[in-house]
């Protein structure tokens, strides 16, 4: 004689069918998903083209002072990788934000060949108001979407994030004679 188990509880949902929740998984999903966010990184960037026009920088000048506001005494390293663009684009960005100014660089006490980051007052002051400008559309669409879309959407970012810093990793690993330091 067969054991019968009895059904789930009722404060607990039937489980779908089997792949049922799998289905966002498909190619044509997959492909929905990089053009959403393709469009939407290209739409959240020229939110700022205005404010940037008016301030006389471009996006990489306002990475820049986002992660170095968000991250003090960051190396240029370190920066560098975070921003994944050529040490010439990077270079003549914070050529500029020096020398206007907004950021102030200093060797770093622990290694001297160590050059970290740090925004000035007035670098303070550009990053929140390109922050500002951004902080508002994305509070309206949190807001619309509710906490368990807002958490499920940082998950994605952190885990496409994470995926790209290991292959880029990967990268690195594979191209011979370049050190950390030599990014530095």
């Amino acid at each position: 004689m067969t054991e019968r188990r009895p059904p789930p509880p009722a404060s607990r949902p039937a489980r779908p069918h089997a792949g049922v929740e799998l289905l966002f998984l498909r190619d044509e999903d997959m492909r929905q998903a990089q053009m959403l966010m393709t469009q939407a990184c290209r739409g959240f960037s020229s939110l700022l083209d205005p404010l940037l026009e008016e301030m006389q920088i471009g996006h990489a000048h306002q990475r820049i002072l986002q992660f170095v506001k968000n991250e003090p005494d960051i190396s240029v390293g370190a920066l560098l990788d975070i921003l994944s663009i050529t040490k010439q684009s990077m270079a003549r960005a914070l050529h500029d934000l020096l020398r206007r100014g907004l950021v102030h660089q200093h060797t770093s006490s622990r290694d001297r060949r160590m050059r970290l980051l740090r925004l000035t007052d007035a670098g303070y002051e550009m990053e929140r108001r390109l922050f500002e400008r951004q902080r508002d559309v994305v509070l309206r669409v949190y807001r619309e979407a509710g906490g368990p879309a807002v958490e499920g959407f940082r998950r994605v970012m952190r885990g496409l994030i994470e995926e790209s810093r290991n292959m880029a990793r990967h990268r690195d690993a594979q191209a011979p004679g370049q050190t950390q330091r030599s990014r530095e």
